[in-house]
């Protein structure tokens, strides 16, 4: 038997690899996929191999990770509960890919996957794995062996498993080029603040430069593809972006969420760059929409995000959200100026061929072109069916709410 595991050298996917070759006597097959980050991929490929794995790919899909699925989620403003720019949950549809598209090439019959019985991602996993290939089994060990994460630990100890973690630091952490998450440990208890030590993508905003900087973004047709006047492949622009933005403080997000399964759960996150072009893409978008598609796009959007939260990617209805934000994005050129400074991203300046902003009807002074007398029969007409119903029941002698 042969089984692809997915493996980013953390402590519940090093013990797996163990554990599946005696607990299944099966061949161990790993694969890190490369979607941006500071992780070291050598080590982590040579480390698979010394855990005994009789194969360790490592993949690189930065540029279709940024293009293909932060694109389409950044042309959704997407925002998970409005504060969660969902690195993480963006990344699992793709590497289920890669992890099916590695085991059809290796024979394998499984794939296995390091994720607990209450988190999300074993159920993104699954879902994206089934519909891409419903003949593969799916083995998560962690479901299995019941460990808790100190006894997944000492597990480690007892069978020389290096880890990146112990007790006294046992956070568990998942990056990617468009965000960092940070759980476990001291950040359980939601009584207490983070301490500094979690942070490596963003300075304390009380610590960084006490001047604002400034940033621009250029788009087309929803895309960014400049920064203060550069041009720069989006990837590159992410994270070049990370390191200004983090360097602000900006991009820090403490948030219990609603977990699918049911349960809140404390999550931190840093995504620098997912703050600012959030901010920078929705504004441009409203600059060249008209107010009803503004408006109907924020009901859209809210559900793209519950759907890539949920593990749906690979649904068609995000297949005919992305049909409708595509159309809307044509409009979206142009640039957006933010002012960066003690954690946050404000906008500051707009410019773009097809603003819907008109200075004449906007202004109040002597260059004004608007017709305020029209004003007047707007408001009748607008009020007319909510006039007539309290006309009625005053007539009836109703109460008037």
């Amino acid at each position: 038997m042969k089984i692809v595991l997915a493996y980013s050298g953390g402590l519940d996917t090093s013990v797996a690899v163990k554990w599946l070759a005696e607990t299944y006597h099966a061949e161990i097959v790993t694969v890190t996929v490369d979607m941006g980050g500071t992780k070291n991929l050598d080590a982590i490929k040579q480390k698979a191999l010394n855990l005994g794995a009789v194969n360790a790919h490592v993949i690189p899909v930065k540029d279709d990770f940024a293009n293909h699925y932060i694109l389409p989620a950044l042309h959704a403003n997407i925002l998970y509960e409005g504060r969660y720019p969902l690195a993480t949950a963006l990344s699992r549809p793709l590497i289920a890919k890669v992890l099916v598209d590695v085991a059809e090439r290796e024979g394998a019959t499984a794939v296995a996957h390091g994720c607990t019985g209450k988190g999300n991602d074993q159920v993104r996993f699954e879902v994206s794995i089934a519909a891409l290939n419903p003949k593969l089994n799916v083995i998560a060990p962690a479901r299995e062996w019941k460990f808790t994460r100190e006894a997944a630990i000492r597990y480690a100890n007892e069978n020389n498993i290096p880890l990146p973690v112990n007790l006294a630091s046992p956070y568990s952490i998942d990056e990617n080029i468009w965000g960092r998450s940070i759980e476990c440990g001291v950040l359980e208890d939601i009584s207490k603040e983070p301490p500094e030590e979690i942070y490596q993508w963003t300075q304390s905003p009380q610590k960084s430069a006490n001047e604002p900087g400034y940033v621009k973004i250029g788009f087309e047709e929803g895309k960014p593809t400049s920064m203060d006047g550069k041009s720069l492949g989006f990837a590159t622009l992410i994270e070049q972006l990370n390191t200004l933005a983090g360097k602000y403080g900006i991009g820090r997000i403490d948030h219990v969420e609603n977990r699918l399964i049911g349960i809140k759960s404390r999550e931190i996150y840093e995504s620098p760059a997912g703050v600012v072009l959030t901010e920078a893409h929705r504004d441009l978008e409203a600059l060249t929409q008209p107010g009803e598609v503004t408006h109907f796009k924020q009901i859209l959007d809210q559900k793209y995000a519950e759907l890539v939260y949920n593990g749906l990617w690979y649904s068609p209805l995000r297949d005919a959200l992305d049909a409708f934000n595509q159309s809307v994005q044509r409009t979206v050129t142009g640039a957006i100026t933010l002012r960066l400074f003690k954690g946050l991203a404000q906008v500051v300046s707009r410019e773009s061929p097809h603003s819907l902003y008109s200075y004449q009807l906007a202004t109040y002074a002597e260059e004004d072109l608007f017709n305020q007398h029209a004003a007047k029969g707007f408001i009748e007409l607008f009020g007319l069916s909510t006039k007539t119903f309290h006309q009625v029941k005053k007539h009836q002698k109703l109460p008037v709410s």
